[in-house]
């Protein structure tokens, strides 16, 4: 289970977005006013709420951002480390999906985030061709 730190004010879509993902059984929604970074989970996060953490943040691939559809906004977010961002005017299942998507970057609860060490195994196997006869 992941927790979903909902930290949007008072903006109409915080009530829906909170019902939808209500729905999933891996999901613990937290409304907050402060999200508290030092906690596991995923961070949503209004662009009022980012004014008030420290930058840069700690894990931001756990962020998602609502924020307006203006350039120097998307820039401000780029610089914060934040590569999650979905309009105030889309959808609350777009929202709903983009945070479910940074659960998955999020690999478990407790968790720090490590390198993964990916080994090509093909140079100790042999490739055997087919007879043809």
């Amino acid at each position: 289970m992941y927790t979903v730190q909902l930290a949007v004010g008072n903006a109409p879509y915080g009530a829906v977005l909170s019902d939808l993902l209500s729905h999933t059984e891996t999901c613990r929604i937290t409304s907050v006013d402060l999200p508290d970074p030092r906690q596991s989970g995923v961070l949503v996060l209004s662009e009022q709420t980012l004014d008030f953490l420290s930058l840069p943040l700690e894990r931001p691939e756990r962020v998602v951002l609502i924020t307006h559809k203006e350039p120097e906004r998307l820039a401000r977010a780029w610089e914060a480390g934040i590569r999650c961002v979905v309009f105030d005017s889309d959808s609350p299942r777009t929202m709903a999906l983009a945070i479910m998507g940074a659960a998955l970057r999020v690999r478990s609860p407790n968790a720090l985030d490590s390198p993964v060490n990916i080994t090509h195994s093909s140079v100790n196997s042999t490739i055997t061709q087919p007879k043809i006869h």
